[in-house]
């Protein structure tokens, strides 16, 4: 085989060996342990959506790229990599290995298939009962993490402490100017609208870097919240912990330090399982409660 046909077809290994790497990173299930660089890796190149797959911009990343590299192998080394596959080709073991290579990718395919319709299970919306309900709504009905943090006034607050009544959690961050005001607000507005035992509203900071402890107490005034309402931090291990505990998929952007993120609010029943998750609205969240 000549250099130039060898470099072809190591360029087509080195091509199926990273896609191979490249889809895994993004669908491979993360265990609950998984190392943080891991996680943000994830995020920052693929996205999350709520059911962990990653997001449309993932998905066209994670196909685009692969056929882009293909496609520029065979503009510019189509003859050589053709000619390199007929010399492999020869040989019996190269033969066999050519033979294997679709029934691999089938199975990889199959692999992505199954995964992608168990994480579609695992998410799948639930009508509500009443009718004209919202939409934004999504059953999930499974124990809720633990959750331990300190809140505004520097008293340590658990979840678990608040068995017996429904909670409101939800995600924001200090310098968030934006959705994080209107998704707190909206949990606010459904709690103060519940007659008798109003539930428990929790906001977790997005950024235990800029909103330290010390910090929680201004951004409570600063978003007004009343009542039994909490704005919970910590250190970043212990809140980063709890992010992904709750499988919060979020990305910070390196230049302005914001952090995307999806504005879920997630309703927590009285035997401290997670109902609904919301996707805002004070009027969604009220019906996910009423439906307990």
């Amino acid at each position: 085989m000549r250099p130039r046909e060898a470099a072809a077809v190591f360029a087509l290994g080195f091509i199926l060996a990273v896609t191979v790497v490249w889809w895994a990173l993004a669908l491979w299930p993360l265990p609950s342990e998984a190392p943080d660089w891991l996680v943000r890796t994830r995020l920052v190149c693929f996205g999350a959506e709520m059911d962990g797959l990653p997001t449309r911009s993932g998905w066209i990343l994670l196909v685009g790229e692969p056929l882009a590299m293909l496609g520029a192998l065979f503009v510019i080394r189509g003859r050589d990599l053709l000619a390199g596959l007929r010399v492999v080709w020869q040989a019996p073991a190269g033969r066999a290995m050519l033979r294997v290579m679709p029934l691999l990718i089938l199975v990889a395919i199959a692999a992505v298939g199954l995964r992608v319709a168990r994480a579609s299970a695992s998410r799948a919306p639930e009508v509500l009962p009443a009718a004209g309900a919202p939409t934004g709504l999504t059953r999930i009905h499974r124990p809720a993490p633990l959750l331990r943090l300190v809140d505004q006034h520097g008293d340590t607050i658990s979840l678990a402490g608040y068995r017996g009544r429904p909670v409101l959690v939800t995600f924001a961050f200090g310098h968030c100017e934006t959705v994080c005001p209107l998704v707190v607000r909206d949990a606010l507005q459904a709690a103060a609208s519940e007659a008798g035992a109003r539930p428990v509203v929790l906001v977790v900071t997005l950024d235990p870097w800029r909103d330290a402890p010390s910090r929680l107490a201004g951004i409570a005034e600063r978003w007004r919240v009343t009542g039994d309402t909490h704005v919970l931090g910590g250190s970043v291990e212990t809140v980063e912990s709890v992010l992904d505990a709750w499988g919060v998929a979020r990305a910070r952007d390196g230049l302005t330090g914001d952090i995307a993120h999806a504005p879920a609010v997630y309703v927590v029943d009285a035997a401290g399982r997670i109902a609904y998750a919301v996707n805002g609205g004070a009027d969604a969240i009220r019906s996910a409660m009423r439906s307990l």
